[in-house]
């Protein structure tokens, strides 16, 4: 934990003599509301502003529309006494809390304020941050929380720690009921990173900020490996490599922006649909839908971009992407098709050929939940050579995380709209989106090549003998011949299509009509399941 050991003193408010009358009353209000956003702001930006950072109230006039903002509790101040604590009591104790819209939709949202207390957890801090969360799930709304603090406040000693852990129970009681959002503007370490980790998106700010578990000097202390802030827990660490962060932001501005956007795509809560955005239909095909049919190209071996297809199919083209630089094997965006939200879930065969790892499956597989939980319907594209092979992805456990993916198609019951356009071969098949874990329309282009494994490794392994009896010339023609054989057989949608796997094999211009004709069918979809307290992913 993280913490100002000496908090720098904040005087006391200024009010007038004690209140006789009404005007008297209201003067006394008007001082000490002064006080809260008047005179502290401009102390704060003088502190912020110098490191490049916005204040805590201007992260909020960001976030929110003009003028919905309202502050809940800004006359509340920590109760402490040791230390010297009881000499520097300001008002709001290091916290902005309020509720206000987000395009006219209700929101709610804390903002930590590092220039009081070092924007500290205690008691008063904690009760806070609590009392607006629960605010947030009596109404029904999505709560975003700004993270820029010290840690916990080690003058109030356990009750810090008491204050963390409850937030990280409010955290998993709301998730999957509203939509919770964290920005990191700052530090967050210790203790404090374990409520974004819980939350469904975390946004860094480059620069600006970072987050870890423990800091450069305990590292150093422990291990005897010399870091950074930035190196040990900056935003290009968190999110490429580690993948906390679902998004990084070239400023605060920007992150804030992209949070709006993103609660468009998202109900207010579990039992609310989808929103519906205005759409103009556009009959096809189009020259952007004839596109599709040359899209795939003619050798198996070479890339292209998925994001090409997608936004073909989406509205406007347009579609907000979630962790864009963690596995990048693997898409995940928000969109809108007929005015509808859907999350879409794609192979890329620009990294790794498409391939399934350890990081694609967690990425994909929470992003499914996510999905799922709040009532997007899922769309599926599916280009993919198998599970990626190799010892370290056996050694750091792909059986485990791999079956993360399985376990979340599987339990979804959203919508599931798959479309396979190249290569699904073996377990990556299976995984993305088949019909066997339950998706309700299954579509493949022409291009689709679906088997256990690839033309070439088949023929190897299903005529060993007949290839080990030549060799040179003879062997590879027999090779290229009995790979073509295979190809026409068995590498193509029309198998999987006799047995009812797929439900359309269709021109890929066709792909954009027909997605949207089978979500707009599937809207009124309802899944029973079996009565339980809770599956066990196998995490």
């Amino acid at each position: 934990m993280r913490s100002l050991p000496n908090p720098a003193p904040h005087p006391e408010p200024v009010v007038p003599a004690r209140p006789t009358g009404t005007a008297d009353r209201l003067a006394d209000l008007a001082a000490r509301h002064s006080e809260v956003v008047e005179v502290a702001e401009e102390r704060a930006k003088g502190r912020q502003h110098a490191k490049g950072k916005l204040t805590a109230r201007e992260r909020m006039d960001l976030l929110f529309d003009p003028g919905s903002f309202v502050e809940l509790d800004e006359f509340v101040r920590h109760r402490c006494t040791d230390f010297g604590m009881g000499d520097n009591r300001p008002y709001g104790d290091g916290v902005v809390t309020g509720y206000g819209t987000v395009d006219g939709r209700q929101v709610c949202a804390f903002s930590q304020d590092f220039t009081i207390l070092g924007g500290s957890m205690g008691e008063a801090f904690g009760g806070k941050v609590l009392k607006v969360m629960d605010l947030a799930m009596k109404i029904g709304c999505p709560i975003v929380g700004m993270n820029d603090s010290g840690g916990a406040r080690i003058q109030e000693g356990v009750v810090s720690l008491a204050y963390y852990a409850e937030l990280g129970r409010r955290n998993a009681l709301a998730s999957g009921v509203i939509p919770q959002v964290s920005l990191i503007m700052g530090p967050c370490a210790g203790g404090a990173v374990y409520s974004p980790a819980m939350t469904d998106v975390t946004v860094m700010v480059e620069d600006i900020s970072y987050m870890f578990v423990t800091g450069p000097e305990v590292v150093t202390a422990v291990t005897g490996e010399r870091t950074s802030p930035q190196d040990l827990g900056g935003p290009a660490i968190n999110s490429q490599i580690s993948g906390n962060a679902h998004y990084v932001a070239a400023d605060e501005q920007e992150a804030l922006s992209w949070v709006r956007d993103l609660l468009g795509y998202l109900p207010s809560n579990n039992l609310d649909d989808v929103p519906v955005f205005g759409f103009e239909p556009t009959p096809g095909p189009t020259e952007r839908d004839l596109q599709l049919d040359r899209i795939i190209p003619d050798s198996a071996n070479q890339a292209y971009d998925m994001h090409e297809i997608i936004s073909r199919l989406v509205d406007d083209g347009a579609f907000l992407t979630v962790q864009a630089s963690f596995a990048p094997n693997i898409i995940c965006v928000l969109a809108a098709i007929e005015g509808h939200s859907v999350g879409i879930v794609a192979n890329q065969p620009m990294f790794q050929a498409g391939a399934v790892d350890i990081d694609a499956s967690d990425k994909a597989a929470r992003f499914v939940r996510f999905c799922d939980a709040f009532n997007i319907p899922i769309l599926t594209l599916v280009d993919v050579p198998g599970y990626m092979p190799g010892i370290e992805q056996e050694r750091r456990g792909i059986i485990r995380h791999g079956a993360k993916l399985l376990y979340a198609y599987a339990e979804a019951t959203v919508p599931k709209v798959t479309v396979v356009v190249g290569k699904a071969f073996g377990g990556g098949y299976a995984v993305m989106g088949s019909k066997h874990l339950g998706a309700d329309l299954n579509l493949a282009w022409p291009t689709a090549q679906i088997a256990v494994v690839g033309a070439r490794a088949a023929v190897q392994v299903l005529h060993r003998k007949a290839l080990g009896a030549v060799d040179g010339a003879d062997r590879d023609q027999l090779q290229a011949k009995l790979t073509d054989e295979y190809e026409q057989k068995f590498s193509t949608p029309y198998v999987a299509a006799e047995r009812g796997y797929l439900d359309l094999v269709i021109r890929p211009s066709q792909t954009r009509e027909l997605v949207a004709g089978a979500l707009r069918t599937l809207r009124q979809k309802r899944v029973e399941r079996p009565n339980r307290k809770h599956g066990n992913i196998p995490l």
